[in-house]
Parts: C-alpha cells; sequence; structure tokens
C-alpha cells in the first residue's frame, strides 16, 4: 500500500517554509538516534527543503529554541505523534505562537495508510506470518500499542489506525495503552484470549524506543514489533503532511503580535485538557 507525495507547495513570496520535525523527547538515547535517523531520510528524500527538528520535553534542541533560531522565517510543524491530543492541540500551537517565525501546524501522523504500512512491516519483520492457514488466522490477532491519551479524539484516531491494520492483517486488532486510556495492553490482550486467539501480536504504534514502547513489548506473549522509526513510508507520511497543510492552508499562521495562534488545518479550536503522561 502505498501513497504518492503531492507536489512540494512554494509560499507566496517563493521562498521554501522549512519543515521542523517536532519530537516528544525521551530519556531513552535511542529515540534521539531516531528521530535524526528520520530527519536524515526527509533531507534525502527532498534535497534542498530546511529541515529542521525541536523537542516538546526531555531532549535537545527544544522546540522553542528551533522556532527562535528560524527567526521571523516560515515553518510547517510536523508533529511526529501518531494521533491528536494534548501536545497536538495545545503544547505545540502555544510554543509556535510564543515565536517570531510564521509558522502552520500539521496534523499529527495517524491516522494514514502509510502509517498502516509501516506497522504491517514491522509485523512482518517481528514474525508476522504474510500467508496463514485458515486455522491459524482465526487464532491470531493484534494488540495495538499506543501511548494514550484523556482526550477522546486520541482514542478515535487510535482505534481508526486499528481498524487500518485489520484489513491490511485480516485478523482482530484492538487497540491498548501505555497510559491514561484503556484497555491496557495486558487488558486486551486477555479479551482476545478468551475470544479463542492463542496467538496475539503486539504492534508497537510509537515514532521511537522509549519506556512506553518497551513495556508493551515486554507484554507480549507472542511477538512484539519494533517501534516505527525511520521506515521509508514514515518518511513519505512527514512530506504528506508538510505538503498537505501547505497545500490547505494558504495563510501565514502565528505571528507574533497579530494577535493569531498557531493551528493545524484539521484540528478543532484549542481549549484546555487534561496533560498526558509522559511517555
Amino acid at each position: 500500500m502505498t501513497a504518492s507525495i503531492p507536489p512540494r507547495e512554494e509560499s507566496p513570496l517563493g521562498s521554501t517554509p522549512a519543515l521542523v520535525l517536532v519530537a516528544h523527547g525521551s530519556r531513552d538515547p535511542r529515540a534521539l538516534s531516531t528521530v535524526r535517523a528520520l530527519m536524515a531520510r526527509v533531507r534525502e528524500l527532498r534535497p534542498g527543503l530546511p529541515v529542521h527538528l525541536g523537542h516538546i520535553e526531555l531532549n535537545e534542541p527544544r522546540l522553542q529554541d528551533t522556532l527562535t533560531q528560524l527567526g521571523p522565517g516560515e515553518a510547517v510543524l510536523v508533529p511526529l505523534l501518531l494521533a491528536r491530543g494534548y501536545h497536538v492541540k495545545q503544547d505545540i500551537p502555544e510554543m509556535a505562537a510564543e515565536s517570531r517565525a510564521r509558522t502552520r501546524v500539521a496534523p499529527p501522523l495517524g491516522p494514514h495508510p502509510l502509517l498502516v504500512e509501516t506497522l504491517y512491516d514491522r509485523l512482518v519483520e517481528a514474525g508476522w506470518r504474510t500467508r496463514m492457514d485458515d486455522r491459524t488466522r482465526r487464532a491470531s490477532a493484534v494488540v495495538l500499542a499506543a501511548a494514550g491519551s484523556r482526550d477522546p479524539e486520541s482514542r478515535l484516531d487510535t482505534t481508526r489506525t486499528a481498524h487500518l491494520l485489520a484489513a491490511r492483517l485480516g485478523v482482530p486488532v484492538i487497540p491498548a495503552y501505555a497510559s491514561a486510556a484503556t484497555p491496557t495492553v495486558p487488558e486486551a490482550i486477555r479479551a482476545l484470549r478468551a475470544r479463542g486467539h492463542h496467538r496475539v501480536a503486539v504492534a508497537s504504534c510509537f515514532t521511537a524506543p522509549g519506556r512506553f514502547a518497551t513495556q508493551c513489548a515486554e507484554q507480549a506473549p507472542w511477538i512484539a514489533s519494533a517501534p516505527l522509526g525511520a521506515h521509508p513510508a514514515m518518511t513519505r507520511l512527514i512530506l504528506h503532511r508538510y505538503d498537505q497543510t501547505l497545500a490547505t492552508n494558504g495563510g501565514v499562521i502565528s505571528l507574533r503580535g497579530a494577535g493569531n495562534c498557531a493551528t493545524s488545518p484539521h484540528a478543532p479550536a484549542l481549549a484546555p485538557k487534561p496533560h498526558p503522561a509522559n511517555a
């Protein structure tokens, strides 16, 4: 399953807005190396596009510092997050609004067929059979392990990703969460076993390694896939969100002092939300 990348959209002044990858941040050193590898692949796929990195917390560079370095330049902020939630709807737009940069904020990476393509490939790498007889298929199922959020729209997005993955695999897929939402991964595994599914895999719906991804993988009764990482489909998805945001939101947003705040073209109006547990 593939999706084409639309032609790059030029800014009104003819210059190319920078792409800023917005990562959550993690104390796991593998997370930073993974995000840097993903950034390198984006640069390879779109030569000449200015690509920068900023973290919400825990790692350097921080998003505020990256935006400060951009000065009054234009940028599209692409969250390396897989569903809507507090960071996408509150933290990132607020940080963007406080900077001098003229910014647009893209939607999160999920749900999207390219995300599902990555999840599928990671499961196959972990040992998922691409061909099964009927008996094996009836016994198989997947838990889609995600970070979790109290925001109901986050759960809707993760559930949609689970439905898309189920259609790709041809087996049941239940979303489960590491924090802030239910069911938990162990609860989802028990529910599937109660339905007669004895081959339960855990699909890691995390951009990079970290505490939550490790904990969820350790709970797998069978195989657990690796985090999404610098998969080629993730690179295409990032560029798709960048191009999509330029194409669907022609006006420059978030110019400090102009009374505007950064918004995603697909996000609802900002409203205070309970802050989810950190990854």
